[in-house]
């Protein structure tokens, strides 16, 4: 109960991070990364979709698990590499990118976190 209520907290705690970066410095290209945030997880699901429930060992559907797993990489980096780029060419001030970097870190850690404390992974697929 009490993993699920820290991370509720910290989910929310990123979010008004990343809302706070636009919003106190009436520029709203750094809700940007929270597009990136709805789309990061896509990949991962069309390509697990298109792979099937075939065994785990084989190599047929390995390149199309790797292509998923690489552009979700792709998207994450680009959740980072957004306000970086943003602060660089002035469009954005150097504190709204660190309340994003900050909110982005936050919500990533907080997905990892919940992968951690509620997916259980069946020894029987690997």
């Amino acid at each position: 109960m009490a993993a699920i209520i820290a991370l509720a907290f910290s989910l929310s705690v990123g979010i008004l991070l990343v809302i706070l970066s636009s919003a106190l410095f009436n520029n709203w290209l750094p809700l940007l990364v929270v597009l990136t945030y709805i789309l990061a997880p896509i990949p991962n699901w069309v390509c697990k979709r298109i792979a099937g429930n075939s065994d785990f060992y084989s190599d047929d559907n390995r390149g199309v698990l790797e292509t998923g797993y690489f552009m979700t990489s792709v998207l994450v980096v680009s959740g980072f590499g957004l306000p970086l780029v943003l602060a660089h060419s002035e469009l954005i001030t150097t504190t709204a990118m660190y309340l994003s970097l900050t909110g982005g870190l936050m919500i990533y850690f907080t997905i990892l976190g919940y992968i951690k404390f509620f997916v259980t992974v069946d020894d029987a697929s690997f």
